[in-house]
């Protein structure tokens, strides 16, 4: 049967703690830390002359949602009942709201080295040690809105930028191209700092703390982030019906992109799928 992600603020209070229990399980399994090695192994930047899949390319987005399956099938594997929700940060915008509360993520760091301390997710609550990290604390820390230099999340008018754009993405297929559906939602824009940082990467600055490493799987409103993420993806998808995945042929030889991006039909590391495989989910799950 077709699964159906919720957003975050139409969860119930037994959706919320079966989600929170679900993956505080997946996480004492050992199951949860593997997301995370897989996150930052196939984290290549421009600058690494090898294959880019997590992001800087075209599969930015199958990528992800082959790892929110992934997540989402363990979850499920605990809890038959779970899906992963989304958060919509064009609305839900301030660190007071869903998704920061005691009962569902916790709240943001505190002052002193922005350490998590409310929720189920805080090192003191004893269920979220990280281990795998690029950093040698083992908390969860955040910094909601960025005290020192503060910065906004993205809105709807930012959305938009990128969800007009009929093409999905173009050569040289990184972070510096200026057309195209992915790279503006993935958000890589021009300039130095936080002007730079768009919709998708703007959120990750937003939330702060382990969210801005390629550890950032380590914060749990990773996968709610990519959620919506993905949910875009899907109306990008509606609105330009006649438009797919490219590449859609190899990057030839004489090309400098050459082995290092993923094309429609060519297979995406870690896993056994292809881009072309990952377009249409609507025989999984929906998004209400």
């Amino acid at each position: 049967m077709v699964h159906v992600r919720k957003n975050v603020n139409r969860l119930t209070r037994a959706e919320r703690r079966r989600f929170v229990g679900a993956l505080l399980e997946v996480k004492r399994r050992g199951e949860y830390d593997e997301f995370v090695r897989v996150h930052i192994a196939h984290n290549s930047a421009d600058r690494e002359h090898r294959l880019r899949t997590a992001h800087m390319a075209p599969t930015f987005l199958p990528w992800h949602r082959k790892l929110l399956l992934e997540l989402e099938q363990a979850l499920r594997r605990v809890d038959a009942s779970v899906t992963v929700p989304y958060w919509d940060w064009t609305r839900d915008r301030t660190p007071n709201s869903r998704p920061w509360t005691d009962d569902l993520l916790g709240g943001n760091g505190r002052r002193s080295d922005r350490q998590v301390m409310t929720g189920p997710f805080a090192y003191r609550a004893g269920h979220w040690k990280i281990t795998e990290n690029v950093t040698d604390v083992q908390y969860l820390t955040r910094d909601l809105g960025r005290a020192r230099a503060p910065i906004q999340l993205p809105t709807e008018r930012d959305l938009e930028f990128a969800l007009a754009d009929p093409v999905y993405d173009s050569w040289p297929w990184n972070s510096a191209v200026t057309r195209g559906f992915r790279n503006r939602l993935e958000g890589w824009g021009r300039g130095v700092g936080s002007v730079s940082w768009l919709n998708h990467n703007r959120v990750h600055h937003w939330v702060g703390g382990v969210m801005v490493s390629a550890a950032s799987v380590n914060d749990p409103v990773f996968w709610l982030h990519h959620s919506f993420v993905d949910l875009l993806w899907t109306r990008w998808q509606r609105r330009h019906p006649g438009h797919r995945y490219l590449p859609a042929q190899p990057p030839g030889t004489g090309d400098p992109q050459h082995g290092r991006v993923v094309a429609r039909y060519e297979r995406m590391p870690p896993w056994d799928v292809t881009p072309a495989q990952l377009e249409d989910v609507s025989g999984i799950y929906r998004y209400e």
